[in-house]
């Protein structure tokens, strides 16, 4: 009987002990599962919040796009027009600031499926653009007409350097602009910190060209 009863004793406690052990594992997997789902819910909102775009986006790329291409039309005509060394280095960091973003936004824009405007010069190849006779690409904040750029093409010396400095303060006034409303209203996150690039840097340069026009 003595024998019997430790037999039973150590069966029970077996028994008990793979219980439990067998308790802790489910309750572990369950707790190691729901982690895991936690995890990935959570991750996901970030990750499409970084990448996704709206109509605002698509629209500040394919408005910003020709508005740099005119700045550095106007940028390239001071090599051999500027008599200011300060007009022609600035005239080289413009280019250099703005060809890279060009080639940026044109990127997005590809991805997203949108329309890349026509580097042609026309206010027909920027969406949402007025086209209204005789206005050139001054649908948007900033834009010279035909004419200011056919005047600013014949000028020379000083005069061109005046010329130059006034045009390129409005047209970064109307760039600062736009990228006022991308970082109020843009989604995509590398368009707003474009957006946030333009204010700085070109906020400084109207500055800086102000101070060159005394």
């Amino acid at each position: 009987m003595s024998t019997i009863r430790t037999r039973r004793a150590a069966v029970l406690a077996v028994a008990t002990i793979t219980a439990a052990l067998v308790l802790t594992a489910c309750g572990g997997d369950d707790s190691g599962h729901a982690a895991g789902h936690g995890t990935s819910s959570s991750a996901s909102p970030s990750a499409s919040a970084s990448t996704a775009h709206n109509a605002q986006d698509i629209s500040f790329a394919q408005g910003m796009i020709p508005h740099h291409r005119q700045a550095l039309e106007m940028a390239g005509l001071a090599a051999d027009r500027a008599s200011s060394a300060d007009v022609k280095d600035l005239a080289a960091r413009i280019e250099k600031a703005q060809d890279p973003e060009i080639e940026t936004m044109s990127g997005w824009l590809k991805a997203w499926g949108e329309d890349v405007p026509a580097a042609t010069g026309s206010a027909e190849s920027m969406p949402g653009m007025d086209h209204g006779a005789d206005s050139g690409m001054s649908g948007m904040p900033g834009m010279m007409g035909d004419a200011d750029m056919a005047k600013l093409e014949k000028a020379s010396g000083r005069a061109f350097d005046t010329m130059f400095l006034t045009m390129m303060v409005e047209h970064h006034e109307g760039a600062v602009a736009m990228a006022k409303t991308e970082k109020a209203k843009g989604s995509y996150e590398p368009a707003t910190a474009m957006a946030d690039d333009i204010v700085t840097g070109q906020t400084a340069e109207i500055e800086e060209m102000n101070k060159l026009l005394g």
